[in-house]
């Protein structure tokens, strides 16, 4: 089993997106293949499972879902009744495990843990009680029963990120071409390094996807070129702009269901196929 975080602290260069392309080639590739929506936004929750994931002001938002899992770390999802009834009538009295919060997708071999708008609010609780390693043990606990797990994580370095990536073999940084994300991309692999150093040795940083590349203008050439010459480690498969992507999320289908033949799609399948060689 091997688990990837799809992480950048800046918001809009196409990280949800890229998670969830990425895990549906996996699926669809064979692998047993696990989706863990970390950010509160729920973008990847909603792009895999459509309208049973969207919440509104009169609809709450999926449940059991990683708001319940990190609630049960804390032993307060009775006292909140933050747990709903189909995780409920699930456990019957007994401590809920992992694999009990995820929801299969409508794609073979696609699972998805789903997040929640009001993860967020249970963070400085998580880190006061010192539980930045409950992902990790938790994710540890489902080895034999996936192949692939992809985490994608909100646009912060927060006590959320921080478990992902003390959770993961590698980091997947989705980039796109410009000044402000080249000078975020720093500080990012700093965060990154440090997280290695500290909590988890084997942490690697498996590459930088290139997003919405134009071939054809000089600022992305240009600014893809630096990135090489400073040896950082980019990928040779870069994922052009399309109006596809705009209707894969209308439509609730990943890439390689609603168009597999298109130039994006297939963009894709090389990047993760580069990825898997890594």
């Amino acid at each position: 089993m091997r688990t990837r975080v799809v992480f950048n602290q800046k918001g809009g260069v196409g990280k949800s997106s890229i998670a969830v392309n990425l895990a549906a080639i996996s699926a669809e590739q064979g692998f047993k293949t696990l989706l863990i929506d970390l950010d509160p936004q729920a973008n990847s929750s909603q792009y895999l499972l459509g309208d049973d994931a969207t919440y509104s002001a009169d609809k709450p938002a999926l449940s059991p879902n990683i708001q319940d899992f990190f609630n049960e770390v804390l032993g307060q999802q009775q006292s909140k009744g933050l747990i709903g009834q189909a995780i409920g009538s699930l456990l019957k009295g007994r401590k809920p495990e992992f694999s009990d919060y995820i929801h299969q997708s409508p794609y073979q071999n696609l699972a998805v843990l789903p997040s929640s708008p009001d993860l967020t609010s249970l963070a400085s609780a998580l880190e006061a009680k010192h539980k930045i390693y409950k992902l990790r043990d938790a994710i540890q606990s489902l080895i034999g029963q996936y192949d692939r797990i992809y985490i994608d994580t909100p646009p912060a370095f927060n006590f959320f990120t921080l478990s992902a990536l003390i959770a993961s073999d590698g980091v997947l940084i989705p980039f796109d071409c410009d000044v402000f994300s080249k000078r975020a991309l720093y500080s990012l692999i700093e965060n990154v390094l440090e997280t290695q150093d500290d909590h988890n040795e084997h942490l690697e940083i498996e590459g930088i996807i290139v997003n919405q590349y134009q071939s054809q203008a000089k600022l992305p050439r240009e600014v893809v070129q630096q990135l090489k010459e400073e040896s950082l480690p980019v990928f040779e498969n870069m994922l052009p702009s399309s109006v596809l992507m705009k209707e894969s999320h209308h439509k609730n289908m990943p890439l390689i269901y609603l168009a597999k033949d298109h130039k994006l799609t297939q963009a894709f399948k090389s990047l993760f196929n580069e990825i898997e060689k890594k």
